[in-house]
């Protein structure tokens, strides 16, 4: 395991002396630009083990992706290894079809802290809720990315991400009513506490993910891709691609479905993902949106 391997899956050829935010930045938007967030092992019968060396094996030799427990584990220790002040972080996610937050903290997020102000960093959410650049920890603070704006609010201890998108235009109409597509404007995204995690405390969450006929991974197979210009998605048979602020205030929205014989194809040359056994798609109704 070493960062120039590491670099070298990522694309990144900056500097790496200063830790600084805008080396952090561009580390990480070239992470989210070459590491899918994607739960593919759980539909072809491999097992997610989140052993830094098998995390780090199957990302950067393998060139896979992986959910938030192997992207930002990997991301917090190649900024730990270059200096970093870093901890993890615990959230619990907010499903839109239930209005509610889980019960199960189950998303690890990476904090970093530059010059005594702290940021947080998140390669393992996906779709259009991917965050492009660290986002500062200050409450109500509004933060404009391309993927819309961003916004922290604390109250009691407790931190809330939502973050609020641009209209969209859909040219496959038969796609309009998708439950795939967020239909509020205002998204809450996750909430979590200041309290540092470590992997450990993430075993029982990545066991259940995926193995619980409850749990949304186990529901739907999905890899997701953060681009220049927005982000492309294959979830079951539907590939979805992205495209931010494409006319003014507005995102485009393209839907395709795919037959059996091109998913493979389309995940090796839409998200560079070449898969060492067979992939099943499934795409379960509701619980997810992009």
């Amino acid at each position: 395991m070493n960062l120039e391997e590491y670099f070298a899956r990522t694309g990144y050829k900056g500097s790496t002396e200063k830790q600084d935010l805008e080396t952090l930045t561009n580390i990480f938007q070239h992470h989210i630009r070459a590491v899918p967030f994607e739960n593919l092992s759980i539909h072809c019968g491999e097992k997610i083990t989140l052993e830094l060396e098998h995390v780090y094996n199957k990302i950067v030799r393998r060139k896979r992706g992986g959910w938030c427990m192997e992207n930002n584990q990997l991301l917090g220790w190649v900024l730990k290894g270059l200096g970093y002040d870093t901890s993890f972080l615990g959230a619990y996610v907010f499903n839109p079809h239930q209005n509610a937050y889980a019960t199960l903290m189950t998303h690890l997020v990476v904090k970093v802290v530059i010059d005594g102000k702290a940021y947080v960093v998140d390669g393992g959410f996906g779709v259009s809720y991917q965050m492009w650049q660290p986002m500062e920890l200050v409450s109500g603070k509004e933060q404009p990315q391309a993927p819309g704006v961003f916004r922290f609010t604390e109250k009691n201890g407790v931190w809330y991400l939502e973050k609020m998108r641009r209209k969209q235009y859909i040219p496959n109409q038969s796609f309009s009513n998708s439950d795939l597509l967020e239909k509020k404007e205002c998204r809450k995204v996750y909430m979590f506490s200041l309290e540092p995690r470590t992997v450990e405390d993430f075993r029982f969450q990545c066991t259940y993910l995926q193995t619980s006929p409850d749990s949304l991974f186990t529901k739907k197979s999905i890899c997701a891709l953060q681009t220049t210009d927005g982000f492309r998605a294959l979830i079951g048979w539907t590939l979805t691609e992205t495209t931010y602020n494409y006319k003014e205030n507005m995102d485009l929205v393209e839907f395709v479905t795919l037959e059996d014989e091109e998913v493979e194809k389309t995940l090796k040359e839409k998200f560079n993902i070449t898969l060492e056994r067979k992939l099943v798609p499934i795409n379960v109704k509701g619980s997810y949106t992009i």
